[in-house]
């Protein structure tokens, strides 16, 4: 039977400590060991020469996840509805052709080495200036031209538990960012319905790490074109403020009273129209350390899942820019505007330009770690 849950298994909650590039800590490899084993891999096709593999994580109660090495791209999260009826509740592709589409708005996919927006495509470092790939109105998004969403990872299946290790050498002066970056990111399906994701990274040097993960949720399994209806709620109090290329002024602001408040839950679509283009923000959690901090609701279908992570943040995206053009799609759908939504862990975007905001330069000795988890049930 799927089990329905409201929070976090507390042996999770227990087994982490607050991560951070300025708080280093040792990575969690977790203790789900009563999930089943991950099914070997099928052929997806080839990228560059490199083959790329498609890999199965199932649990008792008949969950399925399903990955590429390519990207790290999650293409199923198969889950019940309240009925007991099976759908895949994430917005994807029917080939690689579809990831590999120009244009293709991150399904999926790992982000890196930088999530979100850095200024002006440059940032310094001790005094030196480093600049990077401006795809994105001027701006640097998600890593540049090449980011980690489009690399073949190394992927091992971890024995004893479905959960599957992905590992990647980012080379020093790849897509521009100084240092050679090891990381390594761990997806684990747990026998309590949580896809428990856990991020490292160590560097040679001094260099910007804010990785994330950017799949779009549609809690219906494809039967609500939009997420306008599902019920959103964030444990956030502020958040920043951008400007109109969405890169943050600066200042952190209180939601209280603006169409940014998820602090009660409310409809996706409730205020939307009062918010120029669409959510496409960066909430601050109130909180310190690894924590639960929001929720999403689909009351149809009655499935429920809770996001729980490490970072201090959240890039809540609403799907703004999708326009129903994109090829290849699952079951051939048009996904047009806000046909799905991404609750993206991470540090604040422009952190490197923006001296007030937490640090996100990683230096050689200390070691990235990040863990967020998204737990499915249905009420």
């Amino acid at each position: 039977m799927f089990i329905k849950q409201i929070a976090l298994m507390t042996m999770i909650t227990g087994s982490l400590t607050a991560t951070s590039c300025n708080n280093p800590s040792a990575e969690n490899k977790g203790e789900d060991s009563t999930a089943t084993a991950a099914t070997a891999p099928q052929p997806y096709g080839n990228v560059d020469g490199q083959e790329v593999l498609q890999y199965t994580l199932t649990n008792a109660n008949g969950i399925i996840v399903k990955v590429l090495n390519y990207g790290g791209v999650i293409t199923d999260i198969i889950t019940p509805d309240k009925e007991g009826n099976m759908g895949n509740i994430v917005l994807s592709y029917e080939s690689l052709d579809g990831y590999r589409q120009k244009g293709n708005p991150y399904f999926g996919t790992l982000v890196g080495r930088y999530g979100n927006r850095i200024a002006k495509a440059t940032f310094k470092i001790d005094g030196e200036t480093y600049t990077l790939a401006a795809n994105n109105n001027g701006n640097s998004l998600h890593g540049g031209l090449k980011g980690f969403d489009k690399v073949v990872w190394k992927a091992t299946p971890q024995p004893g538990d479905s959960s599957l290790l992905l590992e990647y050498t980012s080379k020093d002066g790849e897509e521009g960012y100084p240092g050679n970056l090891q990381v390594q990111v761990t997806y684990t399906l747990t026998a309590d319905n949580a896809l428990k994701i856990e991020y490292a990274a160590t560097t040679d040097k001094a260099t910007p790490v804010n990785l994330t993960q950017h799949t779009y949720f549609n809690l219906s399994a494809g039967k609500d074109a939009t997420i306008l209806d599902h019920v959103l709620q964030l444990e956030a109090p502020e958040y920043t403020p951008v400007d109109d290329l969405l890169i943050p002024t600066g200042k952190v602001a209180p939601v209280k009273n603006t169409p940014m408040d998820f602090t009660s839950a409310k409809k996706v679509g409730q205020d939307i129209g009062k918010v120029e283009g669409g959510y496409d923000h960066n909430w601050v959690f109130a909180k310190e350390g690894f924590a639960t901090v929001g929720s999403l609701y689909h009351e149809a279908s009655g499935r429920y899942m809770t996001m729980a992570t490490s970072e201090p943040a959240v890039q809540f995206y609403s799907g703004n820019f999708l326009d129903g053009s994109l090829t290849d799609t699952r079951d051939g759908a048009k996904y047009v505007q806000h046909a799905g939504l991404c609750l993206e862990a991470q540090h604040y975007p422009d952190s490197p330009n923006q001296p007030s905001f937490p640090n996100t330069i990683l230096k050689p000795g200390e070691r990235y770690t990040q863990t967020t988890v998204y737990t499915f049930s249905v009420k």
